[in-house]
C-alpha cells in the first residue's frame, strides 16, 4: 500500500516499513529464504564463503544535502560489494540495518533501498534481511555475502619483486567530496562520481584468476590503502607517479583550489578501485595498469621518497 507523500517513518511504522522495503528487494536463486523469517537460508554450492561488514553514519560518511537517498544506497551496496571483489568473489547476498530519525521521510527510506537494490543488480545479488531501529542520526550498517570459486585473495601475500597494478578510478570521488565541502557542484563529473561510484566488479575474479598475490579495495586511499597491503605482506612498496593519467576534471580542481591534482589520486578513497600485486607485468590482465613495485623492506614510497601529504582517511 503506498504511503502518502509526506509520511514519516513514524507513520509508516516498522513493520509497515519493512513490507514496503522487501517489495523492493528480489531475490536470486541462491536463495532459499528470503527477508521474513528470523534469519535468511543460501544455498552454498562450491568455493569459499565470503563475509563482510560496514558502517554508514550520517555526517561523517554521508550528507543528505550533499547526496539523494538513492545515491547514499548506491554506496553503501558499492562499498560492500567492492570488499567481496577485493577476494576475488562476486557478492550473492546482502542485510541491511537501519536506524533513523522517528521524522524521516518514508520516502528517503524507500529512494535508499531502491538505489541500494539497483547497486546490487549489478552484480546479481539479492538483499535477504535486515533490521530497523530508531535513533537521532542515520546509522546503516551492511553484511555482504558471496563466494570465491578459486582460492581467495588476501592482503598478505605481495612478494618482493612483484608490480603493483591499478584497475578503476581513482580520486574522482576524492575530487567530488572536495568540490562539495567547498559549497559547490562542478565539475559535475566529480560530484557525481562521489556520490556514485563505479567500482570495477568483474575486476576481482580476473585478478585471482591471473595469479594476483595480493589485493585491496581502494575505500581509504591509495596509499593508505597499499600500507596495508606492505604492512600484512611484510614487504614495501613504492608508487610510481608517472604511471597515472591526471583527468581533466582532477585538473580542473586543482587549479582552482591551488592544489597538486596528484593529492586526490594518491589520498583519495570512496572509488572502490582495486590494488593488486602480480608476479610480473605480464600476468597482470588486460585492463589494469602497473602503477608500482613491490621490494624488500617496509612501509609506502612515492617515486622512492617518503611521501609528505594525505595518504587516506582514518575514522580516528
Amino acid at each position: 500500500m503506498p504511503f502518502p507523500p509526506d509520511a514519516t517513518l513514524s507513520d509508516a511504522g516498522e513493520f509497515g516499513l519493512i513490507r514496503a522495503l522487501v517489495d523492493l528487494f528480489p531475490q536470486g536463486e541462491e536463495v532459499l529464504v528470503g527477508p521474513g523469517d528470523d534469519a535468511a537460508v543460501l544455498r552454498v554450492r562450491t568455493g569459499h564463503v565470503v563475509v563482510s561488514t560496514d558502517l554508514m553514519v550520517e555526517g561523517r560518511h554521508f550528507r543528505r544535502e550533499w547526496a539523494d537517498a538513492a545515491d547514499v544506497g548506491h554506496r553503501a551496496a558499492a562499498q560492500n560489494i567492492s570488499d567481496v571483489n577485493a577476494m576475488g568473489g562476486r557478492a550473492t547476498s546482502l542485510t541491511i540495518g537501519l536506524a533513523a530519525p522517528a521524522e524521516l521521510p518514508v520516502q528517503w527510506a524507500l529512494d535508499f533501498a531502491r538505489g541500494f537494490a539497483e547497486e546490487c543488480s549489478l552484480v546479481g545479488a539479492s538483499v535477504v534481511g535486515g533490521d530497523l531501529s530508531r535513533a537521532d542520526e542515520i546509522v546503516i550498517a551492511v553484511t555482504v555475502l558471496g563466494a570465491c570459486t578459486q582460492a581467495p585473495v588476501l592482503r598478505s601475500g605481495a612478494r618482493p619483486g612483484d608490480v603493483l597494478a591499478l584497475r578503476g578510478r581513482q580520486g574522482w570521488a576524492a575530487g567530488g567530496l572536495t568540490v562539495l565541502g567547498r559549497g559547490f557542484r562542478s565539475p559535475r563529473v566529480l560530484v557525481e562520481a562521489y556520490r556514485r561510484p563505479e567500482p570495477p566488479y568483474d575486476a576481482g575474479r580476473e585478478a585471482a584468476e591471473a595469479g594476483a598475490t595480493a589485493m585491496i579495495d581502494v575505500s581509504d586511499g591509495l596509499l593508505a590503502d597499499a600500507g596495508h597491503v606492505a604492512a600484512d605482506s611484510g614487504v614495501a612498496i613504492d608508487v610510481h607517479t608517472a604511471a597515472f593519467e591526471i583527468p581533466e576534471p582532477l585538473r580542473a580542481v586543482g587549479a582552482a583550489l591551488g592544489a597538486d591534482p596528484m593529492q586526490f589520486i594518491l589520498g583519495g578513497g570512496d572509488d572502490h578501485a582495486l590494488l593488486a600485486t602480480f608476479p610480473d607485468v605480464a600476468s597482470v590482465p588486460a585492463g589494469w595498469s602497473v602503477v608500482g613495485a613491490v621490494t624488500e623492506g617496509e612501509g609506502v614510497t612515492v617515486d622512492g621518497a617518503e611521501y609528505v601529504g594525505p595518504t587516506g582517511w582514518t575514522h580516528y
